[in-house]
Parts: structure tokens; C-alpha cells; sequence
């Protein structure tokens, strides 16, 4: 097994158990860290297939996606962190299950001043 090979597997397996994360966990945060170790594996699979071919130098357009798509995750991962922080603040809880109760929504009414 070449260290490509293993760098693929790796990279599989990575995404399994970031979608196995993703889909078992009602905890957003869970949710996250799931779709970051999906985005992990997923840049490990295209370092291994920058390698592919017999050449010496490796194809220089994955190395090229793997670093765009790893500014793009940060950013994304951010935005995620900071939307599900004013979800705690608005109500109470971390994770996306129904309740029975009423939201909690500010209205004003237009009678008072």
C-alpha cells in the first residue's frame, strides 16, 4: 500500500465520520465539527490525487483547491460559530429539535411610544 492509497483511505474515512457526526448529533456545535472533519477528509482525498501519476512533481491544481478551499472553510466555519451563537442568545438552546412552546420574539407594537 503506498502512502497515496493510505492518504485516500484516510481521507474516506475522514468524511464518514464527519457525515456520521453530522447526521447522529442535534448539538449545532457537533454539527460543525462534523462538517469540518468532512472538509478535512475531503482536502486530504485531493492531496492524494494530486499524486496520482508516476510524474516526480505532483499536479499543482489540487494543491491549488485544497488551499482556496481551506480560506473557504475557515470563513464558512466562522460564519457558522457566530450564527449559532445569536441562536443561543434568542433562545435558549443549541440544537434544532421542535418544542411546544411559543418562540421568544421581541415585537414592538406600534401604540406605544
Amino acid at each position: 500500500m503506498t502512502y497515496v492509497t493510505m492518504y485516500a483511505l484516510t481521507g474516506t474515512v475522514l468524511i464518514g465520520v464527519g457525515l456520521f457526526g453530522t447526521t447522529t448529533c442535534s448539538h449545532l456545535l457537533r454539527k460543525i465539527i462534523g462538517l469540518n472533519v468532512m472538509g478535512a477528509g475531503t482536502f486530504l482525498v485531493l492531496i492524494a490525487l494530486a499524486r496520482r501519476t508516476t510524474d516526480p512533481l505532483p499536479d499543482p491544481v489540487p494543491h491549488a483547491m485544497v488551499l482556496t478551499g481551506i480560506v473557504v472553510a475557515v470563513s464558512a466555519s466562522a460564519l457558522a460559530l457566530a450564527l449559532l451563537r445569536r441562536y443561543y442568545r434568542e433562545t435558549g438552546r443549541t440544537d434544532l429539535k421542535p418544542t411546544l412552546q411559543k418562540p421568544r420574539i421581541a415585537r414592538k407594537d406600534s401604540h406605544e411610544s
